[in-house]
């Protein structure tokens, strides 16, 4: 176990089956957050009310199951979560192309979809970073996040550009047809994982209850300046990105009229940026210092959206400056989240990391419903041009918390280790 050079994981076979599924399930589950708004906007004529809707009960279990989803599955088999979410998302997506064939889709139904699709990835979430460190020993966990992490940008890239092309060549509601697929290739591959994994230990009655092990991750971030800092201003981010991106995915097709395969790669821009920022990430930091590194990065990638409602028309000039404008959004915004965690990391105990991380998305993530209903209703109040002007004003609200809060002031050395901090009592 203390082996300083452990073998490759590809090597492994168990550890490619995960790789693969997990693979497939981002393929899925990235292609589908394309699709499924251009099934409300394009086959069933959406106007900008209920495509706000449909993001939000999209996005609302983050807000009300991560915290429980947490410490529930921290209790049960993990490749088990994870093949029934996955099993799930396929059946209740295949749905929408059945309904559509016979002549029943509408907006109410795929609004049920759409939240069951959102608690089923919230279970799967949860599940697949507990999945890891079970199935790998702890010398090999670097090496298997790079691959998994790896594979996810490569998702990013490719499922926008692929769930566009699909909507063209299709229609919408066929097109949600292969994420379906995606999902289906994820269980199948997950479940062929033969290592045992056994039943996780029953806390300690000290530890037994939901709420008081929810309620230390909660007192931990409300009680660390920097931490707090990490979540007020994912908060404001969060928010503020999700009014923009629900403008932003009915000012594409509708204002500028581009076509699902335009769309797609528009989006699917920002997945390069992104292995960009990943690379500027490891070495930045050590030079300039954390703070400037991260409230930089943080006021180019929420000031470049400021472009985007400069643009109009649909000719290959404007297909090509919002793909600029993506991947270096990408790039920075990249920056940011790798920066950020780095940070978290390494001011959280060991013990305490799962719940500081459910908390942080909690406290981002579970504002994102109101932010999609906000930029649907001034879509709606406004037109989408204006809306997307404000909102990626918005969007400066979080760099400017974070160039007042402690974060600013963090230098070229971390305040702290994850290890320094978290010695047993």
């Amino acid at each position: 176990m203390n082996d300083p050079r452990p073998p490759s994981l590809w090597r492994d076979d168990d550890f490619r089956r995960l790789w693969a599924g997990q693979t497939a399930s981002q393929l899925g589950a990235h292609a589908c957050q394309v699709i499924l708004p251009l099934v409300a906007v394009v086959a069933l004529n959406a106007d900008p009310h209920q495509t706000g809707a449909l993001r939000a009960v999209q996005q609302a279990p983050i807000l009300l199951l991560s915290l429980l989803v947490g410490a529930w599955v921290d209790r049960r088999r993990s490749r088990t979560v994870m093949v029934l979410a996955d099993s799930g998302r396929a059946v209740v997506l295949a749905v929408v192309p059945a309904a559509y064939l016979l002549g029943l889709l509408d907006i109410p139904l795929l609004l049920l979809v759409a939240f069951l699709v959102g608690v089923l990835t919230v279970y799967f979430d949860v599940a697949y970073h507990a999945c890891l460190v079970r199935l790998v020993r702890r010398g090999q966990l670097a090496q298997g996040n790079s691959a998994l992490e790896g594979s996810g940008s490569a998702a990013r890239i490719a499922a926008p550009a692929l769930g566009g092309a699909l909507v063209s060549l299709l229609s919408a509601p066929i097109a949600l047809a292969a994420s379906a697929f995606f999902f289906t290739l994820s269980f199948l591959s997950i479940q062929r994982i033969r290592r045992p994994e056994p039943m996780p230990e029953p806390p300690s009655a000290r530890e037994a209850g939901v709420w008081r092990q929810i309620h230390e991750g909660l007192r931990l971030v409300a009680g660390n300046a920097s931490l707090r800092a990490v979540g007020i201003s994912s908060a404001l981010f969060q928010f503020s990105f999700a009014a923009f991106m629900t403008v932003y995915l009915l000012f594409l097709p509708r204002t500028l009229h581009l076509s699902g395969v335009a769309i797609g790669l528009v989006l699917a821009a920002m997945g390069p940026g992104a292995l960009v920022g990943s690379v500027l990430a490891a070495t930045l930091p050590a030079r300039y210092g954390y703070g400037v590194v991260m409230v930089s990065a943080a006021v180019l990638a929420d000031g470049v959206m400021l472009c985007v409602p400069a643009l109009h028309g649909s000719s290959a000039l404007t297909v090509a400056a919002l793909m600029a404008v993506n991947f270096l959004f990408g790039v920075f915004s990249q920056v940011v989240d790798v920066t950020v965690v780095t940070v978290r990391q390494a001011i959280t105990p060991i013990p305490l990391q799962g719940r500081v991380v459910a908390t942080v998305n909690f406290l981002g993530m579970g504002l994102t419903p109101l932010g999609s209903l906000l930029g649907g209703h001034l879509a709606g109040v406004a037109g989408p041009r204006t809306s997307l002007l404000l909102a990626a004003v918005a969007l400066a609200l979080s760099p400017l918390f974070m160039a007042t809060s402690p974060l600013a002031r963090l230098g070229r050395n971390l305040p702290g280790t994850a290890d320094g901090l978290a010695r047993p009592h």
